[in-house]
């Protein structure tokens, strides 16, 4: 399946600025400035000079018709659109390819002050936070940047039982050998996440391979508890 409009296109990115903006430059030497669809700091993703390829999104409600959607990590393509877990996840839930034994699932179910990502008949839970920071030993890691809004989503999970309740890391980069809490970037969320996995919440990493024309299920990954890089 293919998350995004295809064919995509190839550039280079100049610059990442204001969080939801790039500019690139085209194979014929012309610069635009493009939609960046991803609020955090993408670590290791926004160097100038990465190769990337942007969907085309016409029509005159748009202020930028091009979106970025990949960046190119050596032979790596790792999807930097946040919004892309969702779709992705949804679709492979409707397919019976995750999770078939909970049934039909709706997105955006309302949980106290929270939204979860999806549920199910019974009140089971599904909380999705894509991953795209890679530590240099392999393993991936998250957040990338401080996250209020998913720690209370993690704490949402804590609260709730009698029902299934599953967070689900969906990293985006074929590249990636396990996953952790990134404790130095957001200690509290680090914290509230050991919390929720001690309380009965179902941590899940599941790798998503990328390519230029979609994406396809990769291996569930282990979820590591230890503190930091191990070089």
């Amino acid at each position: 399946m293919s998350p995004y409009p295809i064919p995509l296109r190839d550039g280079v990115l100049i610059r990442r600025y204001k969080r939801f903006l790039a500019d690139v430059a085209w194979p014929d030497g012309t610069e635009e400035t493009v939609h960046c669809p991803n609020p955090g700091a993408m670590t290791g993703l926004a160097v100038p000079g990465t190769p990337v390829l942007l969907s085309h999104h016409p029509g005159k409600r748009r202020k930028l018709p091009w979106s970025w959607e990949l960046a190119q990590i050596d032979q790596t393509l790792v999807c930097i659109n946040t919004t892309v877990a969702n779709r992705v996840v949804g679709q492979w839930l409707k397919t019976g390819q995750l999770l078939p034994e909970l049934g039909p699932a709706r997105a955006e179910v309302r949980c106290g002050e929270s939204r979860i990502d999806f549920g199910f008949v019974g009140g089971h839970l599904l909380e999705v936070k894509s991953v795209t920071l890679l530590g240099p030993d392999g393993i991936a890691a998250f957040p990338d940047a401080k996250t209020d809004r998913g720690r209370r989503h993690v704490e949402t999970l804590t609260d709730i039982s009698g029902a299934r309740r599953i967070l689900l890391y969906f990293v985006a980069r074929s590249d990636a050998r396990a996953v952790r809490p990134a404790d130095e970037i957001d200690p509290a969320y680090g914290k509230a996440l050991r919390k929720a996995h001690e309380a009965g919440v179902e941590i899940m990493a599941l790798r998503a391979d990328f390519t230029r024309d979609g994406v396809k299920r990769g291996p569930f990954l282990d979820v590591l508890w230890e503190s930091g890089y191990k070089r």
